[in-house]
C-alpha cells in the first residue's frame, strides 16, 4: 500500500481522508495498515484500492514481483493483457 500511496503522491493522512476515514485518525490508521499492525475491513480495502487506483489484489499481495505485475495490470490495453496471459501460459 505504501508504494502505491507514494506513487499517487498522497500522504498517509490524505489517503485516509480520500478513502473516507475520519481526518483525525486517518494518518494513524493508514500507518497501521501499512505496517501490518492492523488490517482494514473488506469495505475499507475496496475503498483504499479505488482511491489508489489499484486492484484490490495488490493490497493483499505478499510477493514483490507479483505485486508489481498486479500494479501494472490496469494500465495495460486489452491486447497487452492477452499477450501477457499468453506469455504466462507458455511458462
Amino acid at each position: 500500500m505504501k508504494e502505491a500511496r507514494l506513487k499517487a503522491g498522497l500522504s498517509q493522512k490524505q489517503l485516509g481522508i480520500d478513502a473516507g476515514i475520519d481526518e483525525f485518525s486517518a494518518s494513524a490508521r493508514v500507518n497501521q495498515y501499512e505496517t501490518g499492525k492492523h488490517h482494514p475491513d473488506p469495505q475499507t480495502v475496496a475503498t483504499l484500492a479505488k482511491t489508489l487506483r489499484v486492484p484490490m489484489a495488490f493490497l493483499f499481495c505478499d510477493d514483490d514481483v507479483l505485486a508489481k505485475i498486479i500494479f501494472k495490470y490496469p494500465s495495460l490495453s486489452e491486447q497487452e493483457k492477452e499477450k501477457a496471459l499468453q506469455f504466462f501460459n507458455l511458462l
